[in-house]
């Protein structure tokens, strides 16, 4: 909004050419963007009180109210190829689902209801959920399927688990009834409210500090336990006894005489204990790996916790600041387009947003999982069209042409180098035309000063052929003077050899001007013999 409508103020202000009438009364451009840079400090400061504030409680009620909704009409929510969970006691599986009859094929149910050891697995072709008329039971409707499960309650006489008989129920129709209140109870808000959009700066930042001390706390724990495990049954620690008992002194490193050879202690044992051996570290390894994937499971959880919490705190500072980041855009670029009303304005602003929505989002999932620090990647945006706005206001301020094509394009072929040729052409109409024994005197001139030249790049070879000729030296002046008159000439091929001529002269470009010098004299000459011969045929 603050994009647009700076960019549509502006822009109406330059095509009706008021900014030029204020600058002619000694009015800059800063002076008549200051009100305006007044309010969109006041605006940016209630956008972030807004933040906040007022976002965190709204937030809070709107995430309680949604799932709130969702519990009350779960058969919408059941996803496809996934297992869903919502249904206390019951585990959904649907392959396939009809979104306008609701019919679901393919369905697997798990029912843990009465536990684990007496769960049961229904797989039916297809099914339909739908709820009793006083919404307080789901009801189950199954077609084609099977009934799994054991029958662990009625064989609590069985000495192991293994001889418990199972149960298995084939059936065509088969209704369950699910308890489920389905009627509309507003969750607590309080579950939301703990959640990081819920909270304000201060909140925030205090729960980054406490999951940051979780974490350092887990860490040393961690540590300990590494430092006190043993490895080959040796100790890293001393003990000695107090009072009876034996107690920790400290910890000290392992110290051999010699290196341990390890394979000559596994050989020495039979066939059989070897195996049992390596059975033994294979199960050791994998219960290791399993225990510490675990924890980097758990320390993942908290890592992305503070991330997600360090999101939510920069987010109320980065969109206070796009407004002034925007406005010093919006402004500047109105002033330079100077088109007003709706349509380009428009067009420009949903570009830039574009921009800056696909920086900002990218920014925001490196942030959010962990590529970036939170830091870096919640400012990506700002970094990035903070120096275009200062770009744009530096050149309103001093009437700069940025949509100049021929300045960019001067610029990127000094940049790689290609530099402009001539493009003189054959005049219609002359108002002197070059005399052919003047022009051969200043190509005789010019010849003279770039042999010259030649040999002093010959003598002095610190010179270099990219460098320029020297200030003082006259092949520069020598060679403008002569483009000047002899473009005034009719014939095309001495337009063509002028052509060639550089706008600078480099040492490198020397040889190459003396031979096209030597090719304009042979065609100056030729129009001194062909005005000879037309003059003795008048005679």
């Amino acid at each position: 909004a603050i994009l647009l409508a700076s960019l549509m103020t502006f822009g109406n202000l330059g095509e009706k050419f008021e900014l030029t009438a204020m600058k002619a009364a000694g009015i800059s451009l800063v002076k008549v963007m200051r009100p305006l840079i007044i309010l969109m400090i006041l605006i940016s400061a209630g956008a972030f009180f807004f933040q906040n504030n007022v976002l965190p409680v709204a937030q809070t009620k709107m995430w309680t109210l949604l799932f709130s909704m969702r519990q009350t009409s779960p058969e919408m929510e059941i996803p496809e190829k996934a297992f869903y969970t919502d249904i206390d006691g019951y585990v959904i599986y649907v392959d396939e689902k009809d979104k306008e009859t609701g019919l679901m094929r393919d369905v697997m149910i798990h029912q843990i209801t009465d536990g684990y050891d007496q769960a049961k697995i229904i797989v039916a072709d297809s099914g339909r959920l739908s709820f009793t008329p006083d919404r307080l039971n789901i009801k189950l409707h199954l077609w084609d399927g099977e009934l799994y499960g054991n029958m662990f309650a009625q064989s609590t006489g069985m000495t192991s688990r293994s001889a418990v008989p199972n149960e298995r129920e084939k059936f065509t129709q088969k209704e369950f009834l699910i308890p489920f209140d389905a009627n509309f109870n507003r969750m607590d808000e309080s579950t939301m409210r703990n959640q990081y959009i819920g909270k304000n700066i201060s909140e925030l930042s205090a729960t980054v500090d406490s999951l940051n001390q979780i974490i350092d706390s887990i860490g040393a724990i961690y540590g300990d336990q590494l430092m006190r495990s043993e490895h080959f049954g040796m100790p890293y620690t001393t003990t000695k006894i107090v009072d009876g008992k034996r107690v920790v002194e400290g910890y000290v490193p392992v110290k051999l005489d010699k290196p341990l050879n390890i394979d000559s202690l596994f050989t020495l044992n039979p066939v059989v204990s070897q195996v049992r051996i390596d059975e033994q570290a294979i199960t050791k390894a994998r219960r290791v790996r399993q225990e510490y994937e675990f924890r980097s499971y758990a320390m993942d959880d908290d890592l992305k916790s503070i991330r997600r919490h360090g999101i939510e705190m920069h987010k109320k500072f980065t969109l206070s600041f796009a407004v002034i980041i925007f406005f010093f855009i919006g402004a500047p670029l109105g002033a330079i387009i100077k088109k007003g009303g709706l349509g380009m304005p428009l067009i420009i602003s949903v570009i830039l947003f574009i921009i800056y929505y696909i920086i900002d989002n990218t920014g925001y999932k490196l942030a959010r999982d962990g590529r970036w620090d939170v830091p870096e990647g919640m400012w990506l945006s700002s970094f990035v069209l903070l120096p275009l706005g200062a770009f744009l206001t530096y050149k309103a301020v001093h009437d700069s042409s940025v949509l100049n094509v021929d300045a960019y394009k001067a610029f990127f072929n000094r940049l790689i180098g290609r530099r402009p040729k001539r493009s003189l052409e054959v005049k219609q109409f002359v108002m002197q035309e070059a005399y052919p024994h003047e022009a051969i005197a200043q190509l005789e001139n010019l010849r003279d000063a770039l042999v010259q030249a030649n040999s002093a790049v010959n003598k002095f070879v610190v010179k270099l052929a990219s460098r320029r000729l020297s200030v003082g030296n006259p092949v520069q002046t020598q060679l403008n003077n002569l483009v000047d008159y002899q473009s005034n000439s009719l014939n095309p091929k001495i337009i063509q050899l002028l052509n060639q001529f550089p706008f600078v002269v480099k040492y490198a470009d020397i040889q190459p001007m003396i031979e096209n010098i030597d090719m304009l004299l042979q065609l100056w000459e030729k129009e001194v013999n062909n005005n000879d011969n037309g003059t003795e045929n008048q005679a």
